[in-house]
């Protein structure tokens, strides 16, 4: 079993955002204002929630690490800072009635939003670079290390993809208000939306793939601890070789709906009234990810490949029945006293 040593500043930090996230809920029920059409602590209470999961999966991860940890430590921490600067200027923001994203209609808000585009810069360098150490690291059974590192690409794919909200529309060029870049495409931000996401249900919304790529750091290693789980009582599901081809598929799959969820966005189309376009496509991904699940299931592993299985919330190695006994067996030749 591995050993995990956490991240303790990552883990203080996912507990100050489980405090917060219970102090904004109250003050959303208690406080009724709003900023662009919406409750103006929704915005604190979702970001007080991502944060404390990413802090929480960052630690773990970083906690496993056994060459360069002391690179993923330090680059762990500088997160921390900038994402304790992001909060602390949106719940400050908030807390005034205003809104801390793409507001430049004062120096203030200019200089605000600028500290916090630099210190969300920070964090994904912070995390790229996290993500590099992660392929200099064995993370234990092949299923398992494919699904860490596949996850952590998606999450900073994820991440970038704000970066297409920082433009200002065309409406905004036309009549400057103070407010430059936008979730929303085809219309201003604060119209309906999903309840507590906020995501547009009249409009493509960027937000959504921003979303689903960045925690897919959580969802795919997820799937392949699942697969270990079910392993045990599936025996088509325990060959090694199975579970990383299936892992594989989970994590182009993910891509693919990215893809998808990123076109829709940008094509001004809401996430609830998906067009003729977006359902084929959505079909098709789903279809070939069936298609491939089905043939890796059905296609011989590798003879005398390791399987992975779940032991005490830890996944580790055991190895086939013939591998283990070729093992064993070599074992006894070594141990076995030579003739002279």
């Amino acid at each position: 079993m591995t050993l995990v040593r956490w991240h303790r500043p990552l883990l203080w930090l996912a507990a100050l955002m489980t405090v917060l996230a219970v102090f904004t809920s109250i003050a959303a029920l208690v406080d009724h204002r709003q900023v662009t059409g919406v409750d103006l602590w929704l915005k604190p209470l979702k970001f007080a929630l991502s944060i404390g999961i990413y802090a929480v999966t960052l630690s773990w991860l970083i906690g496993q690490l056994q060459r360069f940890r002391r690179i993923a430590w330090i680059a762990g921490t500088v997160s921390v800072v900038g994402l304790l600067l992001e909060m602390v200027i949106i719940v400050g923001v908030a807390a005034v009635g205003e809104t801390s994203h793409f507001n430049v209609s004062t120096p203030l808000h200019t200089t605000l939003w600028s500290i916090m585009a630099t210190s969300i810069v920070v964090v994904w360098m912070m995390t790229f670079l996290v993500s590099i150490v992660l392929f200099r690291n064995p993370m234990g059974d092949r299923a398992r290390t494919l699904a860490i590192r596949a996850g952590a690409i998606l999450a900073l794919v994820g991440m970038a993809l704000a970066f297409l909200m920082t433009g200002p529309t065309a409406q905004q060029l036309d009549d400057f208000q103070g407010i430059a870049g936008a979730h929303a495409v085809g219309v201003e931000d604060g119209g309906p939306g999903l309840p507590l996401l906020g995501w547009s249900t009249v409009a493509g919304d960027l937000r959504i793939p921003h979303f689903v790529g960045m925690h897919a750091l959580q969802v795919i290693p997820i799937i392949a601890i699942v697969l270990a789980l079910v392993a045990r009582r599936v025996p088509a599901l325990r060959s090694a070789v199975t579970q990383r081809r299936l892992v594989a598929i989970a994590a182009a799959t993910y891509s693919a709906v990215l893809v998808v969820l990123t076109w829709q966005a940008l094509r001004g189309q809401s996430i609830v009234r998906p067009d003729g376009l977006t359902i084929g496509a959505s079909m098709a991904v789903f279809a070939v990810a069936i298609g491939l699940a089905v043939a890796a299931v059905m296609a011989p592993g590798r003879p005398g490949a390791t399987t992975a299985t779940a032991t005490g919330g830890e996944l580790s190695l055991a190895r086939s029945p013939r591998s283990a006994r070729r093992v064993e067996a070599n074992a006894r030749r070594r141990s076995a006293p030579s003739g002279s």
